[in-house]
């Protein structure tokens, strides 16, 4: 893909790097094992927060979004994660559509992203934010999203240094002063369980609105 085409917004060295050629082996490296058996999905891998870099994960994903992204996230406080989101945010060529909880919706780096331009002027940024709850008036607790249409994730893991069981030391789980909770992170491509889980995101989306 050449490079004009692809969003300034991608934080990667090398711009050309997006989500549309995404597979599942692209993230091996952050295992373990290094690898995958023989026998793994070719559309879906469970990784396990305090064994895999799930935070690497992540912000694999993320940091090459050029097309859009749709999420809904409990909670969050990862300050490179945020970052990413924030360039998302301001990138027009980007459709980016997140929904918060508004019990969670307080901290600090939810507050950045709320107060930022465009959250103020959304139609100017393509970049849509609202905080409320479920359709049923409970917590809005879906943590996952789906980036550019192609790459999608879901699972217990909060975006913060104990959920994400975040590195100490590179490469590694481990260090002085590292905390894991017990959480898992899937990642998944296949094209069915995308679509569904978008149009999901979106009617989420419009339930905390109040137009659901």
């Amino acid at each position: 893909m050449p490079a004009t085409t692809v969003s300034a917004s991608n934080v990667i060295a090398d711009p050309t790097k997006t989500l549309q050629r995404f597979d599942l082996l692209d993230l091996e490296q952050y295992t373990q094992e290094k690898s995958y058996a023989t026998n793994a999905s070719k559309d879906f891998h469970l990784f396990y927060v305090g064994r895999d870099d799930v935070h690497e994960i992540l912000k694999h994903i993320l940091s090459r979004v050029s097309v859009s992204l749709y999420m809904n996230m409990f909670g969050f406080d990862d300050e490179e994660l945020n970052d990413i989101l924030m360039q998302l945010a301001n990138d027009p060529s980007v459709v980016m559509m997140i929904t918060l909880d508004k019990s969670q919706a307080g901290g600090v780096h939810e507050k950045r992203l709320l107060d930022s331009d465009a959250a103020k002027n959304p139609h100017a940024f393509n970049t849509y934010f609202v905080i409320g709850e479920s359709a049923t008036h409970q917590i809005s607790h879906t943590k996952g999203f789906v980036a550019d249409g192609r790459v999608g994730g879901e699972g217990s893991t909060n975006w913060s240094a104990s959920g994400e069981g975040t590195f100490v030391v590179q490469g590694h789980a481990g260090g002085p002063g590292y905390k894991a909770q017990n959480n898992t992170q899937t990642i998944f491509t296949d094209p069915d369980t995308l679509s569904r889980f978008q149009a999901e995101l979106i009617a989420e989306h419009l339930a905390a609105r109040g137009k659901a």
